[in-house]
């Protein structure tokens, strides 16, 4: 028998599967924004809700839905994708309601680069304001639909973005083009000490809203699973960012977010201790890195 290990910060020690614990949902549903739609993963400028990481049906990204396919037992899940291009946590409220409408019993949520990528530092989503609107989402999920369960994906690292790109020209370019998170990627490949902090500053913005996800599923019980800071710890290559923005994840990246996620449950979906299906090419999931709320400072160039 194989005991999945809760990763560091999910909500509740697992224990091991069985036939009669295993755990299907009837509709699933993705929340948050851009990352979740599939947006520039299959088209220029346009969401593509087929390449999602959660609800997508295509094989290449091979997304929660269609691996709870594969697990082949019983009917798959009907899916909607609810997640909105642009979406700050103050549009999870409203993708929340539409989900209990529509009956999802298991809900995954992708959502907060968007709260740190603004204009101007002052701009940013405060974190106990995006902790509560998490909280109340929740709260809202478990009244309406209470034998739903919820999986909080952590935002990722827009700071290895940076990193990975601020040497091409190409990517350099689609971002002062695009305006794209000048938070982090304006003047990428400025030195001063000032544009340093600045980027610090945005990185610990989002290991705070990190942190925060994993209080408000820890708050929530045994029904809400959190990644442990996985996806922001992932070593996201160029090869897994669209060639139209250099900043979405093209199918590649939303398959590896899919692959390193759904791992996470097992012992929520696995029957007779089997291991979910996992992705045969990629290497074995090493032990989840929960995200600092404070990370280090970028190295000097």
């Amino acid at each position: 028998m194989i005991v999945h290990a809760a990763p560091a910060g999910a909500a509740q020690v697992t224990r091991p599967a069985s036939a009669a614990d295993a755990w299907r949902p009837r509709v699933m549903a993705a929340l948050g924004d851009s990352i979740s739609a599939g947006f520039n993963a299959c088209g220029w400028y346009v969401p593509c809700a087929s390449r999602s990481w959660s609800t997508g049906d295509h094989p290449s990204v091979r997304s929660h839905y269609l691996r709870l396919g594969d697990l082949g037992s019983g009917t798959p899940p009907r899916t909607v994708n609810l997640a909105v291009p642009g979406s700050t946590s103050a549009g999870l409220a409203g993708q929340m309601a539409r989900a209990i409408s529509r009956g999802a019993d298991y809900v995954t949520i992708l959502l907060g680069a968007q709260d740190a990528c603004v204009r101007e530092e002052r701009l940013m989503t405060p974190v106990d304001l995006y902790e509560s609107r998490m909280a109340q989402a929740l709260a809202a999920f478990r009244a309406g639909r209470p034998g739903g369960r919820v999986f909080l994906a952590s935002v990722p690292d827009v700071g290895r973005l940076w990193r990975i790109g601020k040497g091409s020209t190409v990517a350099r370019g689609f971002w002062a083009v695009g305006r794209i998170c000048p938070t982090m990627l304006a003047r990428p490949t400025s030195t001063s000490p000032a544009d340093r902090a600045r980027r610090d500053r945005v990185r610990a913005r989002i290991a705070g809203y990190n942190a925060a996800l994993a209080r408000v599923c820890a708050a929530y019980g045994p029904a809400c699973r959190y990644d442990g800071g996985e996806v922001f710890a992932q070593r996201f290559t160029l090869g897994h960012v669209s060639k139209w923005d250099f900043f979405h994840p093209n199918a590649a990246g939303q398959r590896l977010i899919a692959e390193k996620t759904f791992r996470m449950m097992g012992d929520w979906f696995a029957e007779d201790g089997a291991d979910p299906v996992a992705d045969p090419v990629e290497e074995p999931l090493s032990a989840p890195l929960p995200a600092p709320p404070l990370p280090a400072p970028f190295p000097a160039p």
